[in-house]
């Protein structure tokens, strides 16, 4: 009885499987370069996620893929990354707020509010779609690849669009990291205030690690506190975006698409976690699961992708991602400053 219930799902799981296996092959492969790259360079200068994403367009621009592998494909692109931001959610403790201050907490705020339509209406000026100039502007205000992986599936932003934004800010995000450094020494900055303009201007937790490091200690730990608060603006943002497309795509309410399922989820793991259900080791873990399930979605999601076809927005992107870092970093002495940090 119980097999022949468990026939219809196994028959509904059978059309996904070349496509997941093959975009796992591929973020596979992803982890190890990083690896080598780790063991041969002593750092990881392009992450697994970059190289999923690349490596899965590759092999759509230069491979035949049949129709065979479209159904696996196209869940790993949508419903395995939908599972990583529910996931996400583990890793961020409200209890970062109370450990911050309320005005830095406030300033935080104030930039990603600031920076987002900002970067939007660079990206606008500079002819990039509505939903790229989103992504772009989302990634550098919140935290980089993830945020464009996150909000791409409540905008409804096409493969493309995702590609193009990942691959083009992830490279200014490593001369981010590379560049930063300079300012502890042209301005003199203490470890507390390069700490802060780190986890500010940063795109990714490890990478603000390796860009705070000159600073000592304090300006890692400061980077890495800051930055996990401009991480928890995630949720407030994937919420106003969800429930702006939906005023704007028709006039009947419905809750499940103000509140995807993956952006309750989200919100579920952040206070689990801010109430200690979800203890420090469950929530690294977690936090490995969300990261290993989101290089295998931005496989799929490569798969998707001829390179051909996201080339020719690669200048105007890097311009207005340029740009962008350019108003986080001016905004970040501004509020360093007024903060007396």
């Amino acid at each position: 009885m119980h097999s022949f219930k468990a026939r219809p799902f196994v028959t509904n799981c059978i059309p996904v499987l070349p496509g997941l296996i093959l975009a796992i092959a591929i973020s596979a492969t992803a982890f190890l370069t990083e690896a080598i790259e780790f063991h041969a360079f002593g750092g990881k200068f392009i992450e697994n996620l970059v190289l999923a994403i690349v490596m899965g367009a590759l092999v759509r621009t230069f491979i035949p893929l049949g129709e065979l592998f479209e159904p696996g494909i196209s869940f790993c692109a949508k419903r395995v990354m939908e599972a990583a931001i529910v996931l996400l959610g583990a890793s961020i403790s409200l209890g970062a707020i109370e450990a911050a201050g309320f005005e830095l907490v406030a300033g935080v705020v104030f930039l990603v509010v600031v920076v987002i339509p900002t970067s939007y209406l660079l990206g606008r000026l500079f002819r990039l779609n509505r939903k790229l100039a989103m992504l772009v502007a989302c990634g550098n205000s919140i935290c980089g690849n993830s945020a464009v992986a996150a909000v791409a599936p409540v905008i409804g932003a096409k493969s493309d669009d995702v590609a193009s934004a990942i691959a083009f800010t992830a490279v200014l995000g490593v001369l981010v990291v590379l560049l930063l450094p300079l300012t502890l020494h042209l301005f003199s900055m203490t470890g507390i205030e390069y700490g802060v303009l780190s986890g500010l201007t940063v795109y990714a937790v490890p990478q603000v690690l390796a860009a705070a490091q000159p600073g000592g200690a304090i300006a890692v730990q400061t980077g890495t506190l800051v930055k996990l608060i401009r991480v928890l603006m995630l949720g407030p943002v994937l919420l106003g975006l969800a429930t702006f497309r939906q005023r704007g795509a028709r006039t009947s309410f419905r809750l499940d698409q103000v509140l995807p399922w993956f952006i309750i989820g989200f919100a579920v793991m952040m206070v689990l976690r801010s109430i200690g259900i979800i203890h420090d080791d469950l929530a690294a873990t977690f936090n490995t699961g969300s990261n290993a399930l989101t290089v295998i979605a931005m496989a799929g999601l490569g798969l998707t992708v001829d390179l051909r076809s996201v080339c020719h927005a690669g200048g105007r992107i890097i311009i207005t991602a340029s740009l962008s870092i350019l108003t986080l970093v001016i905004i970040s002495f501004g509020l360093i400053a007024l903060l007396d940090i």
